[in-house]
């Protein structure tokens, strides 16, 4: 299990540096402990500044032990065929020899997890239960996970990822989908599809009927907050990256439980890039030749819970 440690200056630890396109505002930094591993984490955020990014990841480069990437990925998948998006190529030649992951390691792995231990714990039952995913193709395990689940789910890839009305409702659209439009977005720059920067703290309520009619609104929080409605009574909040201020707002409007995949440190979660940056530096692999079955077997060392939270408990 992982415990919060105050940093002590001169203690040998390894260090982990997310590097952001997303607000500053959400900066953070924590010290915690793993065994006999101490890691100190840092999120940077360049407020949708690319040129900063890259700057950073050359100044930091073979500095810390691994990097995370947030506010845009590496990579995107359609069923097993992975799609490298152009402009993160800057970034992983940035980084040098340093390791730099996004995430999409824990993202098929854990959050697949942690969605079926939460319906075998009998925290929610998943069965027939109206969920809105608001990004499929970002969180493929999840909506694997959901589906075989027997959710009655909607992806929302096309209503907050390109602005069309159109609800996909199953699967196997949602892979025809990510098959046909994957090798299409990963040639584009993520600020057309992905709030970053400033974005990521404007709120704009969009397509509310399909959070109205879900009990569970799951998925990218960055995705959740910019477009959800003021009134989420009764719902539950299946994500991670939360902050303080995040937990805050999702209590001023109404939301029954929060869960994030990932576990909190000193008042909140970090991303699934943090996570896996920190998996890789614990063990010092390589992350190009990382599997699935590596991605378990450091789960269960780790034993990483989500953090479930109740805001309005009946």
């Amino acid at each position: 299990m992982f415990s919060y440690l105050p940093k002590r200056v001169g203690e040998k630890m390894k260090r982990i540096v997310s590097i952001s396109l997303g607000s500053s505002k959400r900066n953070h930094q924590v010290t915690v402990s793993f065994g006999d591993e101490i890691f100190y984490l840092e999120r940077v955020g360049t407020d949708g500044n690319k040129a900063k990014a890259i700057d950073l990841l050359h100044q930091l480069s073979g500095k810390v032990d691994a990097f995370g990437l947030g506010g845009t990925d590496l990579y995107i998948y359609a069923g097993e065929k992975r799609y490298t998006f152009r402009e993160s190529k800057e970034f992983v030649k940035a980084a040098g020899s340093t390791p730099i992951v996004d995430g999409s390691g824990l993202k098929n792995t854990l959050e697949r997890r942690v969605v079926k231990n939460l319906q075998k714990d009998k925290i929610i039952d998943f069965t027939n239960l109206p969920v809105l995913l608001v990004c499929g193709v970002d969180r493929f395990g999840m909506a694997s996970a959901l589906h075989q689940l027997k959710s009655d789910l909607v992806f929302g890839d096309l209503l907050f990822g390109l602005g069309v009305p159109i609800a996909i409702r199953n699967i196997a659209y949602l892979n025809k989908f990510a098959h046909i439009l994957a090798p299409i977005i990963t040639k584009l720059p993520i600020r057309y599809f992905y709030p970053i920067g400033k974005k990521q703290e404007e709120r704009k309520p969009k397509f509310s009927v399909y959070f109205n009619q879900a009990k569970v609104i799951a998925g990218d929080f960055h995705f959740i907050r910019r477009y959800m409605p003021k009134d989420l009574s009764e719902k539950i909040i299946l994500t991670n990256t939360v902050t303080s201020a995040d937990k805050a707002l999702l209590h001023s409007a109404g939301a029954q439980m929060l869960i994030t995949t990932t576990p909190e440190f000193a008042g909140r979660s970090f991303g699934t890039n943090m996570m896996e940056a920190m998996l890789v530096a614990s063990r010092n692999i390589n992350q190009k030749i990382l599997t699935s079955k590596d991605y378990d077997k450091l789960l269960k060392e780790f034993d990483m819970q989500p953090h479930i939270q109740y805001f309005n408990k009946k």
